[in-house]
C-alpha cells in the first residue's frame, strides 16, 4: 500500500453474536473517540464481510454445538486453543478462507491502526505483519483472562491485557514489555467508577446476570422463599422474565433487557454482590465496580478457563451448585469478615497492577505514534 494511512481505526471482532468481542470493541471505540475526535472508528466482522449471510449459519451452528455437545466442544477447545499455550499455531484453513478478504478490507479502509478483539483476525494480522504486508499498527485487545494459542503474537505492535498474569505470560513468549498495557478487559467508561459505599441493610441484595442461559439454570438459583433480595437480568429471555413475574415475590425483581449503559451502571450500584457466568466482560465490569462476584454455570471452552484463571487471582468466589444452597453461600460470605477482608485484598492487588492512567490516554499515545 503506497498511500498514506487514513486517520481511521478498524476494529475486528468475529461473528455477529453480541459477545465480549463486540462489547470490548465498542468500549475501546468509546474511549478512542473521547481521546481523539478526528479518528474515524469502524467495526467490521470479517466473517460477515467475507461470506455475507453464511455468518448466520456459522453462528447458529456454534451456539447449537455448545448447547447440545458441551463436553465435545470443551475438549476440542482445550485441545486446539489452550493445550501447550506457549506454542503458537497456524490456522491454515482459516488463512486460506479469509486472507484475501482481509487484504481487501485493509486496502479499502487504509486504517492507521487495527484493534483485534478476537483471536482469528489477530492471527492473520500477525502473519501479514511478519511478511511486511500490513502497515497499520496492530493492537491485540484480549477479551478473556488468558491467551489462547490462536492469538497472533509475533509482529503485533501492542497488547491490552486483562491482568498481570497475562502480562507475565507474554513476557515469557519474548514480547517487549513496553508494548504491553495491563488495562483489564476494557469496559464502557460508565463502569469505571467504583460502586458507592452504601449503608448496611437487613437484606443482602444480589444481582443475577445471564438470562440467556435458560429458565431452569437461573430459577434453580433462587429458593422458593428467599431471604436475600434478588434482581435478575433476564436479557431477551422473555420466558424467564414472565416466570419470575408470576412468582410475585417481594424479594425477586426480574429485569427485562437493558440496553442503556447508564441504566446498567445504576443496577450495579444497587447490588451488594453479583452472581454470573465467568464471561470476560461481565466479570471485568464487576471488578471495576469493586463488587464481589460469585461465578457458576460456566459455559464449556473459554469460560471454564476464565474461571480457573480468575480463581487463581482470587477475585471471584466460585459457587458449589450441587452440594450447598447458593443463598447460603452468599450469606456465609457476608457473615465472614475475614473472608471479605481477604477478597478485598485480592481485588486491591488486582487493581494495583492495572495501568495508573486511563485507557483514553494510552490510546492517544499509541495512535499518535502510528505511521
Amino acid at each position: 500500500m503506497d498511500t498514506k494511512p487514513k486517520d481511521e481505526a478498524l476494529f475486528l471482532p468475529f461473528m455477529q453474536i453480541p459477545t465480549g468481542h463486540h462489547h470490548v470493541a465498542d468500549a475501546v471505540i468509546e474511549e478512542l473517540q473521547l481521546a481523539i475526535e478526528t479518528f474515524n472508528c469502524e467495526k467490521v466482522d470479517i466473517l460477515s464481510y467475507s461470506y455475507g449471510k453464511m455468518e448466520r449459519l456459522v453462528s447458529a451452528t456454534y451456539l447449537s454445538w455448545i448447547k447440545k455437545m458441551p463436553k465435545a466442544y470443551d475438549w476440542l477447545y482445550n485441545y486446539l486453543a489452550v493445550k501447550n499455550q506457549t506454542k503458537r499455531s497456524r490456522q491454515l484453513l482459516y488463512e486460506a478462507m479469509f486472507t484475501p478478504y482481509f487484504k481487501r478490507l485493509i486496502n479499502e479502509n487504509e486504517p492507521r491502526i487495527l484493534f483485534c478483539t478476537h483471536a482469528l483476525p489477530s492471527n492473520i494480522s500477525s502473519i501479514l505483519k511478519c511478511k511486511n504486508k500490513l502497515r497499520a499498527n496492530t493492537v491485540n485487545v484480549y477479551t478473556d483472562f488468558f491467551i489462547n494459542r490462536v492469538w497472533g503474537i509475533e509482529g503485533i505492535d501492542y497488547h491490552f491485557v486483562p491482568s498481570i498474569t497475562v502480562k507475565k505470560f507474554l513476557l515469557e513468549l519474548g514480547v517487549d514489555e513496553s508494548t504491553i498495557y495491563v488495562t483489564g478487559i476494557p469496559v464502557h467508561p460508565v463502569f469505571l467508577k467504583p460502586k458507592p459505599l452504601s449503608l448496611p441493610t437487613n437484606q443482602i441484595h444480589v444481582l443475577i446476570t445471564g438470562g440467556s442461559l435458560g429458565v431452569g439454570s437461573i430459577e434453580k438459583l433462587i429458593p422458593e422463599n428467599p431471604t436475600v433480595k434478588y434482581s435478575v437480568l433476564c436479557g431477551k429471555n422473555e420466558r424467564l422474565y414472565h416466570n419470575l413475574r408470576r412468582r410475585n415475590h417481594p424479594s425477586i425483581n426480574p429485569i427485562p433487557y437493558v440496553s442503556s449503559k447508564v441504566e446498567m451502571n445504576e443496577i450495579y450500584n444497587q447490588a451488594d454482590a453479583v452472581i454470573t457466568k465467568p464471561g470476560g466482560v461481565t466479570i471485568s465490569e464487576c471488578l471495576m465496580k469493586h463488587i464481589p462476584v460469585f461465578t457458576g454455570n460456566a459455559l464449556p471452552g473459554q469460560e471454564k478457563v476464565n474461571e480457573r484463571q480468575l480463581k487463581e487471582l482470587g477475585v471471584i468466589l466460585t459457587m458449589d451448585t450441587f452440594n450447598e444452597s447458593i443463598e447460603k453461600q452468599v450469606i456465609d460470605f457476608f457473615e465472614d469478615e475475614m473472608l471479605q477482608k481477604n477478597y478485598r485484598e485480592k481485588l486491591e492487588t488486582y487493581h494495583n497492577h492495572l495501568e495508573n492512567r486511563p485507557l483514553s490516554a494510552i490510546l492517544q499515545e499509541i495512535c499518535s505514534t502510528a505511521e
